[in-house]
This record gives structure tokens, C-alpha cells and sequence, in this order.
């Protein structure tokens, strides 16, 4: 395992703290008129999702977490998993719906996703940051009360519920923010 000088801390690295994976969501180089300088850091850990926050010393070293990222196709729902592909040797990986927590509702067949593997086993998934889905039911909007802004409620092609304008119909294709959950607007097509 490789490690890193608590100077060369960056959003983005992966690191292993206690034995498990974190990311680092935020770090501040601070250097007090007394005392040592330190870095203010803000982790998340990758298998529970909790933040922490830290003060590393300056020349303290981490130990980088042997975490990996793969493009993988989202292939179907088996029970309560998810079965995924990938890309490159053709490998089927089961990814339990726990790990995915609500990002279910935009999984889409054959859409690429980047799974995240610690020790072989899959932690987590990141999706594409929107997704165009087909809307499957929706009541018809009202006339004249467009103008407040008002939503309706609208199902779409993979079983998820949205709130949607009043002019967007049925059998619509509309572009969905993953992050948010949001619908964004309706797509030509």
C-alpha cells in the first residue's frame, strides 16, 4: 500500500483511515502564529456514508485506500440486486440494492455506470449526472394553472415517481438530475 504526505491532500483522494475507506470531501492548509501547521480535512467514508472531520499534522503520512472504479453497464434487477457488466472482460458484478440506496430509480438497461470496488467487492456507484427517462403515467395537467408553477406527480419507465409541470404528458421524454433527483426539462425524441 502506498502513502501520501498529509501536504499533498486533495478533494478527491482515497484513503484508508481505521481500516476502512474515506474520501476526502475538503481539506485546509492551516498555519496558526503558534503551534504547527496542520490541515483542516473533512472526509467521507465509503461504506456508511458518515463524515468526519480531522486536523492532520504537517508530515504525517496516510496510507491511500486500494479503492478501484470500473465502467460497468446496468444489465437488470434480480430480487432485491443489482446485476451489472463489465465493459471491458465482460464480468457480471451483483450490486446489493443497499448500496445503491434510492439511486435505483434512474438505473436505465445498458446504462454506464462507474461502480466503485474496496478489497473486490463492490461499495458503491456513481451514475451519470442526468438521465433521459420516458414517462409511463401522468394525469393530464389542468388548463389555466400554468402559471403558478404548479406539479403533478408522474411515474416513469423505471417504477420511480417524480414531480413533473402540468405540461409534461405521458409517453414524454424528460432529462433527470441524479443528484438532485429533479426533474430538469422535457427532451425532443
Amino acid at each position: 500500500m502506498s502513502t501520501i504526505d498529509a501536504s499533498d491532500l486533495r478533494k478527491g483522494i482515497k484513503l484508508l483511515i481505521d481500516g476502512q475507506p474515506y474520501i476526502v470531501l475538503e481539506c485546509q492548509f492551516v498555519k496558526p502564529g503558534k503551534g504547527a501547521a496542520f490541515t483542516r480535512t473533512r472526509f467521507k467514508n465509503l461504506l456508511t456514508g458518515r463524515n468526519i472531520e480531522n486536523n492532520i499534522r504537517s508530515g504525517e503520512k496516510l496510507t491511500e485506500a486500494d479503492v478501484e472504479e470500473k465502467a460497468m453497464s446496468f444489465l437488470y434487477k434480480e430480487s432485491d440486486d443489482f446485476v451489472f457488466m463489465d465493459q471491458e472482460s465482460y464480468d457480471q458484478v451483483t450490486v446489493p440494492a443497499a448500496t445503491l440506496g434510492d439511486d435505483w430509480r434512474w438505473l436505465k438497461d445498458n446504462m454506464i455506470c462507474q461502480v466503485l470496488f474496496w478489497n473486490g467487492k463492490s461499495i458503491g456507484i456513481t451514475l451519470p449526472n442526468f438521465v433521459e427517462l420516458r414517462i409511463t403515467h401522468s394525469e393530464p395537467g389542468v388548463k389555466g394553472d400554468t402559471s403558478s408553477g404548479a406539479v403533478k406527480p408522474a411515474t416513469l419507465e423505471t417504477g420511480a415517481t417524480l414531480n413533473v409541470p402540468l405540461f409534461v404528458n405521458e409517453n414524454d421524454l424528460i432529462r433527470v438530475d441524479t443528484r438532485s433527483g429533479e426533474y430538469c426539462e422535457r427532451v425532443k425524441g
